[in-house]
């Protein structure tokens, strides 16, 4: 998943980095409300947005206001201050998805961005299942009839998208767009890479990942 941090304190978004990028995200950050706002009108594809409320430049309410009435349905976590009860409720008035009072857990924090991912993708459950592959996408393990799929960060990212779009074409744009972070450089070379590294690991029975020439992947539909 593709994740936007919103957050003035360098010393927090650090923390929210190294802790979002270890589970295997790819985690963009703004340091303003005005850069928060300006990264939601690109055409970057992101699955959450971690909100502070208390940004310079432009409040994070105003951010949030403003990608609301874009019509925008991207999930959204709010961080406040503990004592911010006022700015909590207009918030969750204002459109966000869930809050967090500072001082907070990180392992809680990680547990609400799974559970927004799963509702931002209209999924009750937080495994995926595709033939005899099962992929759990809270502990980021994939299994084939019972066993476990020894499987690297980037391989993981890769099933995760291509099982969320299974049956679906997925270009080698799409595939860099929802796997790396800004500055990140990864070529559509690359993706075949680490394509054909997670074929041998998952192509077993009825699992294959078609190839559509000049187009890009597809998980094939399994029938039932």
């Amino acid at each position: 998943m593709r994740i936007l941090i919103a957050e003035d304190d360098q010393v927090l978004a650090d923390g929210l980095l190294r802790t979002l990028r270890s589970s295997g995200a790819a985690v963009d950050h703004v340091a303003s409300g005005t850069e928060a706002d300006a990264a939601l009108m690109t055409n970057t594809e992101f699955d959450l947005l971690i909100l502070d409320l208390g940004l310079p430049r432009m409040h994070g309410l105003e951010v949030l206001k403003r990608l609301r009435s874009r019509g925008s349905s991207l999930p959204v976590l709010i961080l406040t201050a503990a004592d911010s009860v006022e700015e909590r409720v207009k918030g969750l008035d204002y459109g966000a998805d869930d809050y967090m009072a500072k001082p907070f857990s990180l392992q809680e924090l990680e547990a609400r961005v799974r559970a927004l991912s799963r509702r931002g993708m209209g999924a009750a459950s937080s495994t995926i299942k595709h033939g005899p592959l099962i992929y759990d996408q809270g502990g980021r393990v994939a299994t084939i009839d019972g066993a476990m799929v020894e499987l690297s960060a980037r391989e993981l990212g890769l099933l995760e998208v291509l099982l969320q779009r299974a049956g679906r074409l997925v270009s080698k744009d799409q595939l860099v767009e929802r796997l790396c972070e800004w500055g990140e450089e990864v070529s559509n070379n690359a993706i075949e890479v680490y394509i054909h590294r997670l074929r041998k690991k998952i192509e077993k029975g009825p699992i294959r990942i078609a190839t559509v020439r000049g187009l890009g992947y597809c998980l094939e539909k399994i029938p039932g």
